[in-house]
């Protein structure tokens, strides 16, 4: 039997298995500095555009004591927890959730029925596909047939669904690979010739080798992890930070959010779509981005020692549509380059297929998440996520510059929040359309 290589990241794959580099389209190598975390300056404009639009300077005191004097304390356990249920005595957001864990042992006992040679490839490819293909369908199908699921707690149940089919896809590649690599003869598997560059994993307690990495530990930090490309050996930083993670606590429960949400929820008496109607829809998706993207996932990050803390660059530089698709969101546009976006360029589609295909994925999710909780299909995140295509071609093809940044901002500004307000309205004609009349 070929002696099992040393296979401790997936630079390394990418080095030593010939299915996954091919030529010029080699596949990158998830970043190996620790603790690097996102620049904040940006951040302060937006807290300030957010918060203040006046002209005149505002830090987070200001913010923190204005929001206490006006709503009061708004941290209420119960009144965040009443967003996710109808019935307060019923959880069948958080129940749908716990299921899933029925998912991840399957793809993990898989995986070792792999290793040991119980199961062929195509079995356990089959086993795979039907795995991934009940999470994707089990959690839609509870949503639309369980009323007491109010559309917030659908949408986080299948956002939780969402990231597991994801991590669960990467799990399945990255450990077939590795069983490509053991089938390689001995000889073809001198560490010079196949690993001649591969760096050392900055701060892993110990390196794990495959099938070492098929275990329940691995698989559960794999999965609360923040990312979603799956490697053998994450880097770690030596501690938990105490005050960096106490700061990303504090961001992410600040109150102001209850209000704006108990705002949107009155009647909308007149549908006028107007372009400075959009701004507050616009600067709840930055909130949202800065609470989601760098407080949510720095606060995971820290908590579970994870080193790689980029989760995005500088999209609002922008000057092309798919320079910010590329920057805005790095866990997602990963997975796509390694295990969408490449796989089809090996398989001889061309660049503009490939692309084609990553928005198509893409708008299908978003609409996806959009149209299931809310039990109405529109089709319009859809359709918006398509739209990106032709206006990515004609921001590269004519503008460039601050024109180009100018026109990926307006697209921010207006086009993604008409498709949220769409849903909105037709939410609320939906279900209170005799009262409008």
């Amino acid at each position: 039997d070929p002696k099992i290589p040393t296979i401790v990241s997936f630079h390394d794959l990418t080095h030593c298995n010939p299915l996954c580099v091919t030529g010029p389209q080699q596949l990158p190598p998830l970043p190996r500095k620790p603790l690097k975390v996102c620049n904040n300056e940006f951040f302060h404009y937006i807290l300030t555009y957010c918060f203040h639009p006046l002209d005149r300077p505002i830090d987070n005191q200001t913010c923190l004591s204005i929001s206490f004097f006006r709503y009061g304390i708004l941290v209420d356990p119960i009144q965040v927890l009443s967003l996710f249920v109808k019935d307060p005595y019923s959880w069948p957001a958080a129940c749908l959730v716990i299921v899933s864990n029925v998912f991840i042992l399957a793809a993990l006992y898989t995986e070792r029925q792999l290793s040991k040679g119980s199961l062929s490839e195509q079995v356990g490819l089959l086993v795979h596909s039907v795995n991934l293909s009940i999470i994707l369908c089990f959690p839609a199908v509870v949503v639309l047939l369980v009323p007491s699921i109010s559309p917030v707690g659908g949408v986080f149940a299948l956002g939780t669904y969402t990231i597991l089919l994801l991590k669960l896809y990467s799990y399945k590649d990255v450990n077939r690979w590795c069983r490509e690599l053991s089938s390689i003869k001995v000889k073809t598997l001198s560490r010079s010739n196949s690993c001649p560059s591969a760096p050392p994993v900055i701060g892993v307690d110990q390196i794990v080798c495959y099938p070492g990495n098929l275990t329940i530990r691995d698989l559960y930090y794999f999965v609360f992890a923040p990312t979603l490309c799956y490697e053998l050996n994450f880097p770690r930083s030596p501690k938990i930070r105490m005050s960096f993670l106490l700061r990303r606590l504090l961001e992410m429960v600040r109150g102001w959010m209850v209000p704006i949400i108990q705002s949107s929820m009155k009647p909308l008496e007149v549908w006028t779509i107007h372009i400075l109607k959009q701004v507050p829809n616009h600067l709840l998706w930055l909130m949202f981005f800065y609470w989601f993207f760098h407080s949510s996932l720095n606060f995971t990050a820290e908590l579970l020692r994870f080193g790689d803390r980029q989760f995005y660059k500088d999209w609002w530089n922008a000057e092309t549509v798919t320079y910010f698709w590329q920057n805005w969101n790095i866990p997602v546009h990963k997975w796509c380059l390694r295990h969408f976006y490449c796989p089809l360029l090996r398989k001889g589609f061309s660049k503009m297929v490939s692309q084609s295909a990553v928005f198509f994925l893409s708008a299908f999710f978003h609409e996806y998440l959009m149209s299931v909780p809310l039990r109405m299909f529109r089709l319009w995140a859809f359709m918006g996520m398509m739209a990106q295509l032709p206006l990515a071609w004609l921001v590269t093809r004519f503008l460039r510059g601050n024109y180009g940044n100018a026109a990926v901002w307006i697209s921010l500004i207006i086009g993604q929040p008409i498709a949220v307000l769409m849903y909105v309205h037709d939410y609320y004609v939906l279900h209170n359309g005799q009262e409008i009349h």
